[in-house]
């Protein structure tokens, strides 16, 4: 590593396998927290367990180096994304027997 900890001419690592496996990474990672705030907004304690819970994710397994491996949980936490972006609903009580569903994605159809 170079001086300022990037990874620069001193690295160990080939910078474009490393640069485009760890770019690929930060893309899945802010996916991942850009629809966690749109599935949980308005409800603070599942914003927060979800970001921790990412944020725990990727930090346990940040000195992956296997390819075979980073893919799987590449896969992994992009078919979470989708799921949390597909298949979770918002619920918001207006009485004591009423509750509205909310649809997060426009053009979807939410029951």
């Amino acid at each position: 590593m170079s001086e300022s900890g990037g990874c620069g001419r001193g690295s160990a690592r080939p910078a474009t396998a490393a640069m485009g496996s760890r770019a690929e990474v930060l893309k899945l990672f802010r996916a991942l927290h850009r629809t966690r705030q749109q599935v949980f907004k308005n409800d603070a304690r599942a914003l927060e367990a979800a970001r921790q819970k990412i944020n725990e994710e990727f930090r346990n397994h940040q000195d992956e180096t296997s390819s075979e491996r980073i893919a799987e949980l590449m896969k992994i936490g992009s078919d979470v994304e989708v799921l949390l972006r597909t298949s979770v609903i918002q619920g918001l009580h207006t009485g004591s027997d009423t509750l509205i569903i909310k649809c997060l994605y426009p053009g979807k159809i939410c029951y």
